[in-house]
């Protein structure tokens, strides 16, 4: 359990009044970004408001853990089909008070500058909001991304950009060398300070000691406020820049001020029994499945019943979740599942599976090992296995998924590791 930050204890951070640093900082999540990987689920909404969980969207640990961590001054900044983002922040997330100095904005693209470009990059994506960060004041920027699902406490985060008297501190974590060219990847000395940064390196370096390891930024970086304007104005300037923080921003200032590296797990939000500092990437169709059916398990990797660290959301007024017939032939029932509040089991059987809400299982159905999002019905004998079925879906009677791998890939999207992306779009099809 976190224990809440008053000071920083130690030689370096003694003295420093956290709660206090945290009021004058401001938090930009980075919410814009499509999500390709996740193929049709990100046709109509952008990736952070995919829901996750059985009944979060994404962004909702990004935008928990400032709140969580004391940060109450948060601009989301949209982009690709951002409705339903849009939407959800305004409605879950308006309970800040606005005469306390509290407040989340959403900054969609406008167009502010006088290239009147879309957002071009993370670092343009602040830079075409500065005006608006300005005119808060704030004393450190805490850049985030809208798409990772974890629990950070980053209040110690900034404790140690302070103890450490950096300009920028970069979030790591330690991943498999294999999987390394997707990040950006740092090297360090022994005080944490950066030495070099290669973002989505071809060859990426080890760390030294673990060569089967690399140290990768989570794309989670707090600067000093008025350093970073000076960035990103000079980086605007830069024809030849990506206007990207991993690409440019950062390496820019590798070797010439005092970046340094603070590790996840030394603020990740873990409980007594954890095993592992978790965080996850949920941009792929096989990434989105594993970490919802994780969720599943007796002891899941992510403890979403920690009442010291809640997940906030919008929460409709649904009613419990039911399960009704009990005879041989047909049973309501579900195992080693999550089935959220509006569900109907009829008289079908739930095995290692999530479901989100308003979902309606009729009798003599078989669901194993699938997500189910919103307002999904299953026709009667249908048997769905190894399976994403998107929002709204209507599956018909007696329909049959995860069991032919020829057929799936025919009619939906069907991964190489064996899991099949259904949407009503692609159920239309079957009829033509």
């Amino acid at each position: 359990m976190t224990q809440p930050l008053d000071r920083v204890g130690g030689v370096a951070g003694a003295g420093i009044d956290i709660p206090q640093r945290l009021r004058r900082t401001l938090a930009l999540v980075l919410a814009g970004g499509r999500g390709s990987r996740l193929k049709a689920l990100t046709d109509w909404h952008a990736k952070p408001a995919i829901p996750f969980g059985g009944k979060f969207r994404i962004v909702d640990f990004t935008l928990s853990n400032c709140i969580n961590s004391g940060i109450r001054k948060i601009g989301v900044l949209t982009q690709y089909k951002a409705h339903s983002l849009i939407q959800h922040v305004q409605r879950g997330w308006g309970f800040l008070r606005g005469e306390f100095n509290e407040f989340i904005e959403i900054l969609p693209a406008q167009q502010r500058t006088d290239g009147e470009n879309w957002y071009q990059g993370t670092a343009d994506a602040v830079f075409q909001n500065l005006d608006i960060v300005r005119n808060h004041a704030p004393e450190y920027v805490l850049v985030l991304a809208g798409d990772h699902v974890y629990k950070m406490d980053y209040g110690k985060m900034l404790a140690n950009h302070i103890a450490k008297d950096a300009v920028v501190t970069v979030a790591c974590i330690e991943v498999p060398l294999a999987k390394a060219s997707d990040f950006g990847v740092m090297q360090v000395d022994e005080s944490g300070r950066i030495l070099r940064f290669d973002e989505k390196p071809v060859h990426p370096q080890p760390i030294p000691g673990q060569p089967d390891m690399a140290l990768a930024s989570m794309g989670i970086y707090i600067f000093n406020a008025e350093l970073l304007y000076r960035l990103l104005e000079e980086d605007a300037c830069c024809s030849g820049s990506q206007h990207d923080f991993g690409r440019n921003v950062v390496p820019s200032l590798v070797g010439k001020a005092n970046v340094v590296a603070h590790h996840f797990k030394d603020s990740c939000v873990m409980d007594g029994g954890a095993e592992e500092a978790y965080w996850r990437d949920v941009g792929t169709i096989d990434a989105y499945w594993e970490a919802n059916i994780d969720l599943c398990r007796v002891t899941p990797a992510l403890n979403m019943y920690d009442e010291n660290w809640p997940i906030w959301t919008d929460l409709k007024q649904n009613p419990p979740a039911k399960f009704v017939f009990d005879s041989d032939d047909r049973r309501g029932m579900a195992v080693d599942s999550l089935v959220s509040g509006g569900c109907i089991i009829s008289g079908a059987l739930v095995r290692r599976s999530m479901l989100f809400s308003d979902v309606r299982v009729n009798s003599f159905c078989t669901v194993e090992d699938s997500v189910l999002l919103p307002n999904v019905e299953l026709g009667r004998h249908s048997q769905i296995n190894r399976a994403i079925i998107d929002t709204g879906c209507v599956i018909p009677p007696e329909l049959v998924v995860g069991q032919d791998a020829e057929l799936d890939a025919k009619r939906f999207y069907r991964t190489e590791k064996g899991i099949t992306l259904v949407t009503q779009r692609m159920l239309d099809m079957l009829d033509h």
